[in-house]
Order: structure tokens, then C-alpha cells, then sequence
């Protein structure tokens, strides 16, 4: 395999410069804040060159693997079509989730922005698996979850900055056809503005003639339940051939839990060879560029939710049409908040300058690759913590900011493993030793650093080794500066950080949508500031589905199939703005 690899440079800045800069790109609702162009200049740095001819673009979103995958080189475990994946495309060795727990990683993928940033990094902050109608949008006050101050935690929706959107309107704006099957998880509702289709049956079959498609689904046989859900499925791995993490005993239970997540993925790539065949029969393979990545790390012990490399560390393949940089590895350091913006730089579109994500690939390619991948750990549904973590793609940094608490806390939902409560008591007798003991430290050190290259496990802290003292001094530095350049919210207490979101702890109310007819354009606005406008017109669209105003609307004689309102047309619209309640409806009769 071809492998590349770019010069890193650290870019820094300011948050209010960055704000101020991202207000003055999203100034009126209707206005889009990108550059769109219908055939793009040719990307010499990828070697992808985009045409006229605006390709699909289909993600293949997994959850809760790292890169267990033979084309990663995993022992145990055969991957023989997601490998086709690779060979067909470029694969990325160093990519990272920005959060070991799937809400806020997610929360990061559709935006852009480090959650930690918009206030979406505390895992869960409410019921947003999948899309809910704006009717049925509703939070419970009283949740059972309090801050570390003792004070109460409702339900409710992350409010990020007015100029944040979800990426998938910029598409939509361009004339894609946008679909997702079916999670959303985003810790907010998703907008009715986000997405074409949405829900178990949306598919990219329903496009209109002609249009491009953005189609995402979602598999979830690798989630973390499955390791239960499916304990009693045929096994599809060999349990002696499956490597074991050095952090756990070697005992039947965890044999069992490591073995069934390989089992699972394993099943998961059927299910990705299924797909393949499919897009191959209706003669899409070969103009539509192919994502596959999972939300964050591992399921287990030590994987999901951790803010290290075990947490954070995912596979990510993309296959570009007609075998384009196919066989490439590529080292640069990414993260999966780049996903958006290099969706929008292949379909032609220039990312917005708000966001932290940088495009990787088309001809909006970024010139400065991440440094470092930056990770934050807060609270996993009922139990606090706080840590934060900067990973250059050999070197692991974790600062510590709960030092008092354990690294492995009690989680309900977790403890549904069968392996879980047997390490737990196991811990409780004293009966684990070497690298199985050392992460039930029951005090956490304020800082950590693994090198992976001798310590693939993480479980000899270098921290205090003056041979490594340097490195230390350079992530902690990189860190700390991050931090102060993104605003980390985690050092706000979470029931402040609601009221600050929905002052009183009310959700806040997007002002309905105003119309104005002038010359025979028919414009229309909302005044909530960051508000997306969606409409319809009554008796020609599906109820249920929801245009994106993003330029005036003419009323015309004959309706020619280009957004036009005929005359007597009845328009309905209603504005929302993320973290928001939807407006309702109001009605235009020409």
C-alpha cells in the first residue's frame, strides 16, 4: 500500500475571534454561509478530481469498534469485505472520535465543533436516539440526576452557537437529496431542516430524478448492548485465537465478551458486503464515494467511554469512484468532526470557518492536518468525571481533572456484561494482578502518558519517567491551549450550564417564520437569531417532509419543478434552531 503522510502544524486562536468570524458568515436565517460551486477546480493534493457531475455520498456509520478489522492487521478476526473497502480506498490509521461515548462523538460528527464547545459533551442530556417530531419533543424535569453540587439535572437539548448547523442543510442547500437510517443521537432533536429523510425506512431510492444523494445508516450490531443482547448467537470467531486486552484476566467471561465482539463485527462485515453487492446491482459503486467508520472505540472495560486510545481510536476507510487513491493508508492525524466538512469539499462546498473539523479529502482540502486528536471524558449517564486527552498518534496524554475518583466507575448500564460485575468483585477480593489490576486504581494520577509503540494496552503510565519529560510538557502544553481556545464548558457545573442553555430551565422557543412578497419573491425570515427555516406547500408536498429555505421563492403561473410557488398555492413554514422548540406553523395564501 501507497502510504502518506503530511507536515503537522499547530494552529491556534482565539474563541472570540473564531465566534465573531462565524456571526458574520450567518447573519439572517436564509443565508448560508458557504461557497458553493457547481463544478470545482480539480484536487491535485488528493488526486480526486471532482466533475460536474456531483457524486453520492453514502456513510457506513458502525458503532463501538476500534480497528479490529484484517485490514488493520488484527489477529483472531477476518474482514474479508470491509477489507475490500480498504483495498479499494484510502484507509486512515490515525483516526479518533472526539469522545469514547457515542452522544457527544455524534454531536461532534453532525456539527463539526469539539462538543466540549457547544455543550453537548455530557453523555446523555436527553431521549435523542432517533428523530422525534417537533409535536413530540418533550423533556422530563426530574431525571434522578443531579451535579456534582447536588443540584437537579433535567432533561434537555444542547443549544450550541448561534452559527452552528448541522452540516447536512449546507448539502441540502447544494441540491442533494439527504437521508438518515435511522439513529441520530446528537444530544439534540435533530432539526426537520437536517435531513430529507430520516427514520428505519429512509433511503436514497426516494431521491428525485437527477439529484445527488447523502445518505447515511446506521448499523448497530457492534453496539455495546449486543454483547449481551447476543451472548447466546453462534459464535463466529475462534474464542482461542482472540486476543485479550493486558488489562483483563484471562478468565472464561471476559474470553467470552472479547469474543463475542469479535463475532459481532465479523457479522457486520456481511452485513457491509450486503451493501456493497447492492449499490454494485443498481450501478451506483462507481459514482458514489463510500465512508465507513464507527462512532468511537470499543465496547468494554477500559474501551467505551474512556478518554484514552482505547476509547477513542476508530477505523475509517473512504473509497472514492473508479478505484481513485485506491490502496492508500494515509497517517495524518484525524478526527471524526472532519467527516462533515470533507462531505461538503468533495460535494464542491467550502466548509464554514466556524468549524473545528478540517476536510481531509477534494479540493477544499485542508493544508494544516491535525497535530493532535483532543478527547474529553465527562459525565456517562448517572456518574461524573472529567478528564481531557491529547493523542499524536504515538504518544497518549490524559490530565486527570476528578483525580479522587476511580478509573473504573460503577455504571449500570455497562454492568449488563456478564464480565463486568465478575471484575468488579474480583477487584473487591484483591484477586487481580499485574496489568489486569491496573485499571481499578481507585484514584486516578493527575496526569498520564503511554507510549503506544511499547504499550499498545496503556497500562505503563509514563508520566513521571524524566526520559519522557518532554514529550509530557508538549501534550500537556497542546492541551491546556486547546482548551482555552475552544472554551471547554466541562469546568461548568451541568446545572448551570442548562440554565444557560434554557434559561429557568424552559426550553427556549424558536420565533415563527415571517413572510414578506416582494416583486413576486417570496421571502422569508424568523427572528431567531441561527434559525433554519423549513416549508412546504400544502397539497403538493408530503406532510411529513420539509423543504430548507435558503433563497427567496418565486411566485409563479406555472410551477416548473425548480421550487416555484403557483399561484393560490397555500405555503406553510416554521423555523427552528438547534436545542430549540420548533415554532409553528405559520401560513402564506398568494
Amino acid at each position: 500500500m501507497q502510504k502518506l503522510q503530511t507536515t503537522f502544524i499547530l494552529l491556534s486562536g482565539s474563541v472570540m475571534a473564531l465566534g465573531q468570524a462565524a456571526a458574520a458568515n450567518s447573519q439572517g436565517s436564509a443565508s448560508s454561509g458557504v461557497d458553493y460551486q457547481d463544478s470545482a477546480s480539480p484536487d491535485t493534493s488528493s488526486h480526486y478530481e471532482a466533475s460536474r457531475e456531483r457524486p453520492n455520498i453514502l456513510w457506513i456509520s458502525v458503532e463501538d469498534i476500534a480497528p479490529i478489522l484484517s485490514s488493520y492487521g488484527a489477529k483472531g478476526i477476518s474482514t474479508p469485505n470491509i477489507d475490500r473497502l480498504a483495498g479499494e480506498g484510502i484507509l486512515y490509521r490515525h483516526a479518533y472520535s472526539t469522545v469514547g461515548v457515542c452522544a457527544p462523538s455524534r454531536s461532534s460528527i453532525i456539527t463539526g465543533m469539539y462538543p466540549v464547545s457547544i455543550g453537548s459533551h455530557n453523555m446523555r442530556t436527553g431521549p435523542h436516539f432517533a428523530f422525534r417530531s417537533p409535536e413530540n419533543e418533550t423533556y422530563q424535569g426530574y431525571t434522578g440526576l443531579y451535579d456534582h453540587r447536588g443540584r437537579v439535572v433535567p432533561q434537555y437539548a444542547a443549544v450550541p452557537p448561534p452559527y452552528v448547523r448541522c452540516f447536512t442543510e449546507y448539502l441540502r442547500m447544494a441540491g442533494y437529496f439527504t437521508t438518515n437510517n435511522a439513529k441520530t443521537d446528537y444530544q439534540f432533536n435533530s432539526p426537520i431542516t437536517a435531513w430529507d429523510r430520516i427514520g428505519r425506512q429512509a433511503h436514497y431510492v426516494d431521491r428525485p430524478e437527477g439529484a445527488p444523494f447523502f445518505a447515511v445508516f446506521n448499523d448497530e450490531i457492534t453496539h455495546e448492548s449486543r454483547i449481551w443482547m447476543k451472548k447466546d448467537d453462534p459464535m463466529l470467531v475462534d474464542r482461542e485465537n482472540v486476543p485479550v486486552p493486558a488489562y483483563f484476566p484471562v478468565i472464561p467471561s471476559v474470553v467470552e465478551a472479547v469474543s463475542r465482539n469479535y463475532s459481532n463485527i465479523t457479522e457486520l462485515d456481511r452485513n457491509v458486503g450486503r451493501m456493497l453487492d447492492e449499490l454494485e446491482k443498481e450501478g451506483l459503486l462507481e459514482n458514489t464515494i463510500i465512508f465507513f467508520w464507527s462512532d468511537h472505540g470499543g465496547p468494554l472495560l477500559r474501551q467505551k467511554r474512556a478518554v484514552g486510545n482505547s476509547g477513542l481510536h476508530v477505523p475509517l476507510i473512504v473509497r472514492l469512484p473508479n478505484g481513485e487513491m485506491a490502496g492508500t493508508e494515509v497517517d495524518d492525524i484525524v478526527s471524526l468532526m472532519d467527516l462533515g466538512p470533507t462531505v461538503l469539499s468533495l460535494a464542491g462546498i467550502r466548509p464554514p470557518e466556524h468549524m473545528h473539523g478540517r476536510a481531509f479529502l477534494g479540493p477544499y482540502k485542508t493544508d494544516n492536518p491535525h497535530r493532535y486528536a483532543f478527547g474529553s471524558a465527562d459525565r456517562f449517564d448517572e456518574v461524573y468525571d472529567m478528564s481531557r486527552s491529547a493523542i499524536d498518534g504515538r504518544y497518549v496524554y490524559i490530565r486527570n481533572f476528578r483525580p479522587e475518583l476511580p478509573l473504573i466507575y460503577r455504571n449500570a448500564y455497562r454492568e449488563q456484561i456478564d464480565m463486568t460485575p465478575e471484575l468488579i468483585e474480583m477487584d473487591r477480593r484483591g484477586e487481580l494482578e499485574g496489568d489486569a489490576a491496573y485499571i481499578w486504581m481507585k484514584t486516578k494520577p493527575l496526569e498520564e502518558l503511554y507510549d503506544l509503540h511499547n504499550d499498545p494496552w496503556e497500562v505503563n503510565n509514563l508520566a513521571e519517567c524524566p526520559d519522557h519529560r518532554e514529550k509530557l510538557v508538549e501534550l500537556r502544553t497542546a492541551l491546556a491551549e486547546w482548551q482555552l481556545e475552544v472554551g471547554d464548558l466541562g469546568f461548568v457545573a451541568e446545572h448551570d450550564l442548562v440554565q444557560m442553555m434554557w434559561p429557568g430551565l424552559v426550553q427556549p422557543e424558536t420565533e415563527p417564520v415571517t413572510f414578506v412578497n416582494n416583486g413576486g419573491m417570496l421571502e422569508l425570515s424568523s427572528a431567531t437569531g441561527g434559525a433554519s427555516i423549513a416549508w412546504q406547500v400544502e397539497g403538493r408536498d408530503d406532510p411529513a417532509h420539509w423543504r430548507l429555505y435558503h433563497r427567496p421563492i418565486e411566485i409563479a403561473s406555472i410551477d416548473t419543478g425548480r421550487g416555484e410557488v403557483t399561484r393560490g398555492e397555500i405555503v406553510r413554514a416554521r423555523a427552528v434552531r438547534i436545542g430549540y422548540k420548533t415554532s409553528g406553523i405559520t401560513v402564506f395564501g398568494n
